[in-house]
């Protein structure tokens, strides 16, 4: 969660990498997957983290490309519905931008 497109109040992150290792590597299909069972959980303990709530959201950011397709549209799926729900704007970010950004 951002304050002013500036200030990080919150920033949940739920790790894969344990599991990938078994593998020896991302298993795409199992990275979606895992998207899938964790965004909703993870957005909702970034809102507590934060101390606010859904109404608070007066914008929602997703990146888009480039990275895994599979767990790409996890993620722009979720943010498009979460921003249609709550009548808010969704912002997209090209993904490589976000890490330029994320310097600032």
């Amino acid at each position: 969660m951002v304050r002013d497109g500036r200030t990080v109040l919150s920033d949940a992150i739920l790790s894969q990498a344990d599991m990938h290792a078994l593998y020896g590597g991302v298993v795409p299909e199992i990275a979606s997957r895992k998207h899938v069972e964790a965004i909703a959980g993870l957005t909702d303990q970034a809102l507590r983290d934060a101390g606010l709530t859904r109404k608070d959201i007066d914008a929602v950011a997703v990146t888009y490309a480039p990275g895994l397709i599979g767990a790409v549209l996890v993620g722009v799926s979720f943010a498009k519905s979460a921003a249609y729900a709550l009548g808010v704007p969704l912002i997209p970010v090209h993904h490589v931008r976000g890490h330029i950004a994320a310097n600032y």
